[in-house]
């Protein structure tokens, strides 16, 4: 069934008045033709919704069904309206922000308790996956990607490009040496990002071409997501490229061959172009990008052995 709006503003509001005549003069509008609203109203929910007296009107039981109904969406349209002037003002609202799991879980959940105290009006859903969510189909509203945005409807700011790392535990290199040269790379386990990995992540596998003449080097373990490789680093299982807020926020692994220059993937916040202007988007961008600095993301002295 399809409602009639105009139709169910006119029935609240000769609810209200208590007889047609006094309804049509606030209307301004002639009482026959008011009554054929009601009646029409009346002939598309299939019941009488007055009853019709001396003294004016009074509803039935269904008409105070529907008026109980149609106060109930007043109020709910009241306060989204209350709720849209107030995001005019200030950042209000929820954000469904996505981004991959290592970030997401790691660096960037430490982040947001900040963010939530700057902006008490904005709740923040964070969804984590190593897939892109469709920002287009309103999958996510806002996302954190570390490659350049594959749908260009969308706005992108580019952050910090986060570096990566060859990384150890000290309990590892104890074991098995500290490789003083990319062809002593040979001899040690090396931990990859498997066949299953996302496409961006795949370029991390460069230290098994390092320095290596011939066929790639194989991985003794191979692993789909950073996080988990973090965590067979810091058990001592091999060496691994981490991306600099892993290393930092691990502070358990080294780097070893410092000298040797990781990839480096570009990041980006990015949203569709109809939240340009949205208060809360704006907000939780600008306080990503002045987070997302060097000084809070590079490695720090212990990684480096100093």
């Amino acid at each position: 069934m399809n409602l009639d709006w105009e139709k169910l503003r006119l029935f609240e509001l000769v609810a209200e008045a208590g007889s047609f005549t006094e309804a049509a003069r606030r209307l301004h509008m002639s009482q026959p033709a008011l009554s054929r609203q009601i009646a029409a109203l009346e002939a598309l929910m299939g019941a009488k919704l007055f009853h019709r007296h001396a003294r004016g009107l009074a509803m039935t039981h269904e008409g105070e069904q529907l008026r109980a109904a149609t106060h109930d969406m007043q109020d709910r349209l009241e306060r989204a309206r209350l709720a849209i002037d107030a995001s005019r003002d200030r950042p209000t609202g929820e954000i469904r922000l996505t981004t991959t799991v290592s970030f997401g879980s790691t660096w960037l959940a430490r982040q947001l308790g900040d963010f939530l105290d700057l902006y008490p009006d904005i709740s923040v859903q964070l969804l984590l996956t190593d897939d892109d969510l469709d920002l287009t189909k309103r999958e996510a509203d806002v996302a954190i990607r570390f490659h350049p945005p594959l749908q260009t409807e969308l706005v992108q700011k580019a952050l910090l490009p986060i570096r990566h790392y060859l990384c150890a535990s000290p309990e590892y290199l104890a074991r098995h040496g500290v490789p003083r040269s990319v062809e002593d790379l040979d001899r040690h386990r090396l931990i990859a990002y498997g066949p299953a990995a996302p496409d961006v992540l795949k370029g991390i596998n460069w230290a098994l071409e390092l320095g290596h003449v011939g066929m790639p080097r194989l991985p003794a373990l191979s692993i789909n997501n950073s996080h988990g490789v973090l965590q067979a680093v810091e058990a001592g299982a091999g060496i691994a490229a981490l991306p600099s807020y892993l290393v930092r926020f691990s502070g358990k692994v080294k780097v070893v061959l410092p000298q040797v220059e990781g990839p480096v993937f570009r990041t980006y916040f990015t949203y569709p172009v109809e939240l340009r202007r949205a208060l809360r988007v704006v907000a939780l961008r600008d306080f990503i990008s002045q987070r997302m600095v060097a000084a809070n993301l590079d490695i720090d002295g212990y990684a480096l052995g100093a």
